[in-house]
């Protein structure tokens, strides 16, 4: 996987293993269960880009046996400390020989694309993913809406970065992850529906289903803009027929 990665970072790792599912996080994962309850079958699982292996946790608390594997080695280091009894491949350079062929049921990447540049990588990623995936496979594939980069959020702020607002899809944005004592801004490429849909479809994909998390108010949080505006976006794909 070539990617434009800044989180491969010793003290980042640091800082993002201490992150579960606080705040504005919460929303991204919330509704994942009933997702992929509904549109998931069997119980093998990648998570492809785990960093410290939160995404990873959570699938083998839904039940899935879940491997994880990502560019970064400092986050494939800090998830095997946090989870010494899960399993954490490095991968470099689109390599999946350590897989030993297995392939999944569900691919889940939460948040992995948001700091890949160029349609052609992102093409390329979503196929290979599709190489690893059984007949009847599903790929969720959790990012960042392109409004989380231009207001403020319980666990985010943007309001250092006015540039933002004249960003377009493939464009570098900048936000700032609260909370967690790694106050540099992390960099992202913004990249919109439109766009990830045509990813999509050029790399032989077809989307099942879009969701877009919003806070009701009863959360044990406080929301800033989570409810009225959506930080992520949720899409459900599977192999073209």
């Amino acid at each position: 996987m070539e990617n434009f990665n800044c989180y491969d970072d010793a003290r980042r790792a640091e800082a993002y293993a201490r992150l579960e599912f606080p705040g504005t996080y919460y929303l991204a994962y919330r509704d994942l269960p009933e997702i992929m309850a509904e549109h998931v079958t069997g119980q093998t699982a990648l998570d492809f880009g785990c960093g410290t292996g939160r995404s990873t946790r959570f699938l083998q608390k839904c039940g899935f046996d879940a491997v994880g594997i990502d560019i970064a080695e400092s986050m494939i280091k800090k998830a095997r400390e946090i989870d010494p009894e899960g399993i954490y491949y490095l991968i470099e350079n689109g390599d999946f020989r350590p897989l030993d062929n297995r392939l999944f049921n569900l691919i889940l990447s939460v948040f992995t694309f948001d700091n890949i540049p160029t349609m052609a990588t992102k093409i390329k990623l979503f196929r290979d993913m599709t190489g690893l995936l059984k007949s009847d496979g599903k790929i969720i594939s959790v990012v960042s809406s392109p409004r989380i980069y231009l207001h403020e959020w319980a666990s985010f702020s943007t309001k250092d970065y006015p540039e933002n607002q004249l960003a377009r899809s493939g464009d570098i944005v900048r936000i700032i992850i609260t909370g967690i004592g790694d106050n540099r801004p992390v960099e992202d490429i913004v990249w919109t529906d439109e766009s990830y849909r045509e990813v999509y479809r050029q790399a032989g994909l077809e989307t099942v289903a879009v969701y877009e998390p919003l806070a009701d108010g009863s959360e044990p949080y406080e929301w800033v803009n989570e409810t009225k505006i959506n930080p992520w976006v949720i899409y459900v794909l599977r192999k073209g027929v």
